[in-house]
């Protein structure tokens, strides 16, 4: 974990991220979730929408670099479109995409 400004900055990195279950497991390392973080989709939006599951959140703000996205993007386009709609309406964390060098899909 890193400060950057106001902000505490952590790093979702999905390379490698192949289905739901490898994501769940990254979003729970990345952002430091208890042991008892349910690994679905509402457990994440519930943990990314609660400054109380996320201190830091409460506090500074943080900030949630997705990098490594393009990739599990094309192998779960279905997954990873839920995964962006939570990212939208996470109120407790700002997210961003790690773009890199543009590679179309």
């Amino acid at each position: 974990m890193s400060g950057s400004g106001d902000w505490t900055v952590r790093v979702l990195d999905l390379d490698g991220v192949a289905d739901k279950a490898g994501f769940m497991d990254r979003c729970a390392a990345a952002l430091d979730l208890p042991q008892w973080f349910g690994r679905n989709w509402d457990a994440l939006a519930d943990a990314l929408g609660d400054p109380g599951q996320l201190p830091e959140a409460a506090g500074r703000g943080l900030v949630l670099v997705v990098s490594g996205w393009r990739d599990y993007a094309r192998r779960a386009p279905d997954q990873w479109d839920i995964a962006q709609e939570i990212f939208e309406q996470a109120g407790a964390v700002r997210v961003t995409l790690a773009l890199g060098a543009f590679q179309p899909f």
